[in-house]
């Protein structure tokens, strides 16, 4: 299912292929991040209400085009997989629609965090199982497991909050930045051998769409995303103080043997107050999203 087609067009796309049980643990998304600036109530908000620097300059040994291929490609897998088992639900569920129109209002406040978002195809999946995840691959392929709207209860400003934080993921370039750092010896000197048509780029996207299932993003990145997250979320008129609940109910269902996106975004008091702290900076665009 791609939304840039729906958002064009209005009408609701036919969903992708499907992912496997047994790989559906932690994955996010990622991708680049612009400059600050302020705004007056009056006029219009510029972006960047929330502070975040700029992204790692590492993720260019990684080719975003290369990654963005990789992604897509187990995605689709993923994707299969899940339709063989029965536990892709169908565009017709009420869920699926829900995640799809949530979706649709923060996709077109995307592209000033990263460029490249204008040419994705974005896809929104659910998946059917207790797992209380959710994760945006590169180029925009989002997946939430059923687990994590059930069993946290959430309504459509917290699931709002966890897409946003998902894309932000992707939009800030946390994946691509993580796998060049992490396999800077391995993977960097062999990307760099296929690029000057030394390698096979083929076999490269493979490797790399496999550890995307595995990636964990450090705690910088986790608050990247929180914050950027929280700021399109607000500008789809979500409301924000949505951000602070669901991490409320997040760090309640840890401890032992907690929920699988804990493993990725642990949860705590400092988490918390990150986001109570800048909840302020975007109500205004909140509040102007309303009015708009």
């Amino acid at each position: 299912m791609c939304l840039i087609c729906d958002l064009r067009s209005g009408h609701t796309p036919a969903a992708p292929d499907a992912p496997d049980s047994h790989r559906w643990s932690s994955r996010r998304g990622f991708l680049l991040a612009a400059a600050a600036a302020t705004a007056s109530v009056a006029a219009p908000p510029a972006l960047g209400q929330v502070n975040v620097g700029a992204p790692s300059r590492m993720r260019r040994l990684v080719p975003a085009d290369v990654l963005e291929n990789a992604a897509a490609q187990q995605f689709t897998q993923m994707m299969r997989d899940a339709g063989r088992q029965g536990a892709l639900l169908p565009d017709s569920d009420p869920q699926v629609q829900r995640l799809r129109a949530i979706a649709r209002r923060l996709i077109p406040h995307a592209e000033p965090w990263n460029p490249r978002a204008r040419g994705w195809q974005w896809q929104v999946q659910l998946i059917r199982s207790d797992q209380i995840n959710a994760f945006c691959m590169p180029g925009g392929k989002i997946a939430f497991f059923t687990g994590i709207l059930e069993q946290l209860k959430l309504d459509d400003d917290e699931a709002a909050m966890i897409m946003g934080h998902e894309m932000a993921h992707a939009l800030r370039e946390h994946a691509r930045s993580r796998l060049a750092k992490s396999t800077a010896t391995d993977t960097g000197l062999r990307l760099g051998a296929a690029l000057l048509g030394l390698g096979d780029l083929g076999n490269l996207a493979a490797g790399l769409g496999a550890q995307l299932l595995t990636l964990k993003y450090s705690r910088d990145d986790e608050t990247e995303a929180d914050l950027v997250g929280l700021e399109l979320a607000a500008r789809g008129a979500y409301r924000p103080q949505a951000s602070v609940s669901l991490w409320q109910k997040m760090a309640r269902a840890g401890g032992s043997g907690g929920p699988a996106f804990l493993s990725t975004h642990p949860s705590g008091p400092n988490r918390i107050r990150e986001l109570e702290a800048n909840v302020p900076k975007v109500q205004g665009l909140y509040e102007a999203a309303r009015r708009g």
